[in-house]
């Protein structure tokens, strides 16, 4: 079931997603070839819980660290390690998700570590772009996939990259993981009548390849990576919609 927001509610997600934002904003300084990703694990969880909320994704059905950190061919849900250190031409996205008086927040964005490839810098323009037009395609008494996975989907396959399928958005806000789940392609399962009051990630995760099929590790059970090596992105914002379009909650 889609749950629509009442005003105050809204109002404690807008708040939770500001501070979600404020700590990518924070981690993305210390972006650098020698780091290590559990190093930015641990600045994010101080920043989280110096502003009195908590790490959504810490101990969510297992998951053992405070935000994703996802290098290269890693799609999503990367864990951070001492043993994982940033070193030149690596992208890495960081996926943050606060909870904030109860309510959530989520984000996450793609970084380049120094000086990276034009593939990888194209990449991370293009799937950046399709974020941004399919926010602004998102209105009321539209459809959810026409307004969000077609329009990423035409977007980014000219490129001969693809848009992850097993993988997607979802409604947010009072839980970490709400209905809708959001396609980044155009699916009729998401043939769904936007409404005012809903709220979810808009979160495209897109290959450099053609081929979008990705597998789980069968070590750790979270990390997501290409079948091929190739190259991944992502950038995720969380969307309200609005009377006359939508708002991004996760802007600062």
């Amino acid at each position: 079931m889609i749950i629509i927001k009442t005003p105050p509610q809204i109002q404690g997600i807008r708040k939770s997603s500001k501070l979600a934002a404020a700590t990518l904003e924070y981690l993305s300084k210390f972006i650098q070839p020698g780091i290590c990703t559990e190093k930015l694990n641990t600045l994010a969880h101080q920043f989280i819980t110096n502003h009195h909320a908590i790490p959504a994704p810490l101990n969510y059905g297992g998951f053992p660290k405070s935000i994703c950190t996802s290098l290269n061919c890693v799609v999503c849900h990367g864990i951070p390690s001492t043993n994982e250190i940033l070193k030149e031409g690596d992208i890495i996205n960081l996926d943050i998700t606060t909870i904030l008086d109860g309510y959530f927040g989520d984000i996450s964005a793609t970084f380049p570590v120094g000086k990276i490839t034009p593939t990888a810098q194209n990449l991370i323009n293009r799937t950046q772009q399709a974020l941004n037009l399919a926010i602004t395609a998102i209105e009321p008494n539209k459809y959810l996939n026409e307004s969000v996975g077609k329009v990423i989907e035409d977007f980014i396959t000219p490129f001969s990259f693809s848009p992850v399928r097993e993988l997607g958005g979802h409604g947010v806000g009072l839980k970490f993981h709400e209905d809708p789940f959001v396609f980044h392609f155009n699916s009729p399962q998401n043939h769904i009548l936007l409404k005012p009051g809903m709220i979810f990630t808009v979160e495209p995760m897109i290959n450099t390849s053609p081929n979008w099929r990705v597998n789980i590790d069968p070590v750790d059970g979270w990390t997501v990576r290409t079948t091929d090596g190739a190259l991944s992105c992502q950038f995720e914002h969380t969307i309200l919609v609005t009377d006359s379009g939508s708002e991004v909650l996760t802007k600062l």
